[in-house]
């Protein structure tokens, strides 16, 4: 029995001082995240006072527009990033220059890319980031509570009758989406049904009457933050285009809905129920 205990004693002091030193060495890490997503999951993982560079644009929590810029999607100052000597770096893919990557991993910086193509990969994207930052438990909370909600969701709008969209993702020059997007299975999600989804390229370059042939019942218009003037004016001159003429646009929220993270939940619910509107 003595001996029971006095391993009962040992296991429980070995698992916290594994776990302080967890916790230790989560927060001695020197973290550079080279997008406005890996910026957000940082903070929200609590290790926002680990994050010693990020890039343009990273300005969500308020806290995140006090960290040094290390560049943007036109380039990263790659002596800047070498010289802070992170343990981490957070890559993106989709939106960091490919041969600024290489040459921060030619440098033997340890390079951990996060580039999430689905709504659905996100709670994973929690898991995988935050075991690899030494957070399990808070990443596991924050990805357990995302599949609950984003299955409410799913849920809510699966049968609904499918809306032929438009979903204007630059104004000028005229640019939309297709169905390799991260937007395009967002809408997917709500019903929409994206008129421009077999389109090659994953951006494609667009003409207003390619949108007039399309014919689409609702414009979807990305609104940033700073705008004070609806970009959706621009097509009020387009009657023939039903969407235009009934005035069924929707504005997206595009500092929730571009960025890979539990608020983008908060972005893709907006959407949708604005989309909902229109059936």
């Amino acid at each position: 029995m003595r001996h029971f205990c006095f391993s009962v004693v040992f296991l429980l002091v070995a698992s916290f001082q594994t776990s302080a030193q967890n916790t230790s060495n989560s927060a001695a890490l020197r973290i550079v995240a080279l997008s406005p997503h890996t910026t957000e999951m940082v903070y929200e993982l609590g290790l926002g006072g680990s994050l010693i560079a990020t890039v343009d644009f990273a300005d969500f929590p308020e806290e995140a527009q006090q960290v040094p810029r290390v560049g943007g999607s036109y380039g990263l100052s790659i002596e800047k990033i070498v010289s802070l000597k992170p343990d981490v770096v957070l890559a993106w893919r989709g939106g960091n220059k490919a041969g600024d990557i290489e040459k921060l991993e030619s440098l033997g910086l340890n390079i951990v890319d996060s580039s999430p193509t689905s709504i659905d990969q996100v709670a994973s994207e929690y898991r995988r980031i935050g075991k690899l930052l030494g957070v399990t438990a808070q990443a596991n909370e924050i990805a357990n509570k995302f599949e609950h909600k984003l299955s409410l969701i799913k849920q809510q709008y699966i049968g609904k009758a499918q809306i032929a969209s438009f979903y204007q993702m630059w104004p000028d020059p005229l640019m939309t989406i297709n169905n390799t997007t991260w937007t395009h299975r967002v809408l997917a999600l709500c019903g929409a049904q994206n008129v421009f989804a077999e389109q090659t390229a994953s951006y494609p370059q667009i003409s207003v009457e390619n949108v007039i042939v399309k014919q689409p019942d609702i414009i979807i218009v990305p609104m940033e933050r700073d705008q004070s003037v609806s970009p959706a004016n621009h097509w009020l001159k387009w009657q023939q285009i039903p969407a235009v003429k009934e005035k069924k646009f929707v504005m997206a929220d595009a500092d929730l809905l571009h960025r890979f993270t539990s608020r983008a939940l908060i972005g893709a619910e907006r959407l949708c129920a604005d989309i909902d509107k229109y059936r």
